[in-house]
């Protein structure tokens, strides 16, 4: 395990996008526990995070002005702002992720920022195959099965190009970030199971990269703190995980336990899978429909390739160890469920 991360005293003031999200959040307390005078920018209030000591601006990041002034005066800024999901209209993931993304790069230059931290995701390298033990060599994907991961990838790609010698900047991958105060991941999951509607696709024999959410935040803490002082992270990209890839099936069959979930008994091949997503997909844009389908192509290819990652250029550059492991996070996180 490692040890907690410092900031620099040319840190004074740092401004979180999306501040109110899941990993916004964590990374606003982060920042403020450190002495940080910590401002958020989101399209709404959140008077939690404003009690704890942030300032709150409401705003767009896909609107350059009411951006602006959330950016002037800020020494760092940490983007985590996006539209997330695996369904949805390009236009609206383009606007958020790839347009926000280049306002707020723009808007740092304006203000004379001198770190910008992005949070990314392994998404961006995935092709669809099975991806064991890569590290940040691999490229972009091709073929994107999601507009996510594809204006994630355009995003990634403006924030690195935009490193230099005036403005630092990297970007993190963290992969399936988990824990106290999810509002996604787990809890689908866990309503899924409670409906018995979940399908274990393939043989299940597929390991993946998870992310705890204090290990992401100590993370994107120590990009922050190497940006300002020696700048190894300038330009580059880092895959963020608990250091240990998890059999999937087997750590959800592990959570659904502890919550008192049924467990998961019935398959599905992983090509049944794709070819349902495929309909699927195909169906709802014809209807129009624009909730989520039970099943994509995208979804099928996680829910059956193995998909884990090197930290090890973390581990180096950074100084990155998980300090929370899988399985304290996990109880941490069970604790948190049965008292919502």
């Amino acid at each position: 395990m490692g040890t907690t991360a410092t900031l620099p005293a040319t840190i004074k003031t740092a401004l979180v996008t999306g501040g109110g999200g899941f990993v916004g959040q964590a990374v606003v307390r982060r920042l403020l526990a450190l002495g940080v005078d910590t401002r958020i920018i989101a399209r709404h209030r959140y008077d939690e995070i404003e009690a704890a000591g942030a300032r709150g601006f409401v705003g767009n990041i896909a609107n350059p002005d009411e951006l602006q002034a959330a950016v002037d005066g800020v020494d760092l800024v940490v983007h985590t702002a996006a539209l997330a999901g695996i369904w949805g209209e390009w236009q609206l993931y383009h606007r958020s992720n790839v347009l926000g993304t280049e306002n707020v790069i723009a808007a740092c230059r304006q203000a004379g920022v001198a770190s910008l931290v992005y949070t990314s995701t392994p998404s961006v390298v995935f092709n669809g195959e099975d991806i064991r033990g890569g590290d940040e060599r691999l490229p972009y994907g091709r073929q994107f099965l999601c507009h996510y991961a594809r204006s994630k990838a355009i995003a990634e790609g403006l924030v690195l190009a935009a490193a230099g010698p005036t403005l630092k900047t990297c970007a993190l991958r963290p992969h399936l970030i988990w824990g106290p105060g999810d509002p996604h991941l787990l809890p689908r999951l866990l309503a899924r199971g409670r409906e018995q509607s979940l399908r274990q696709v393939g043989d299940g024999s597929n390991l993946v990269d998870i992310s705890y959410i204090d290990n992401v935040a100590e993370a994107h803490i120590l990009a922050a703190a190497d940006l300002a002082g020696p700048g190894r992270a300038n330009g580059k990209a880092y895959f963020i995980s608990q250091g240990e890839p998890v059999n999937l099936w087997h750590w959800i069959a592990d959570l659904f336990s502890r919550m008192g979930v049924p467990q998961v008994d019935k398959r599905v091949a992983e090509r049944t899978a794709y070819r349902l997503g495929a309909v699927l997909e195909l169906a709802y844009r014809l209807l129009g429909l624009r909730h989520e389908p039970k099943m994509t192509r995208f979804l099928a290819e996680q829910l059956a390739k193995s998909h884990y990652f090197s930290i090890e250029k973390a581990r180096r550059d950074l100084g990155y160890e998980p300090l929370i492991s899988t399985e304290e996070g996990l109880q941490r996180t069970v604790q948190w469920l049965r008292n919502r």
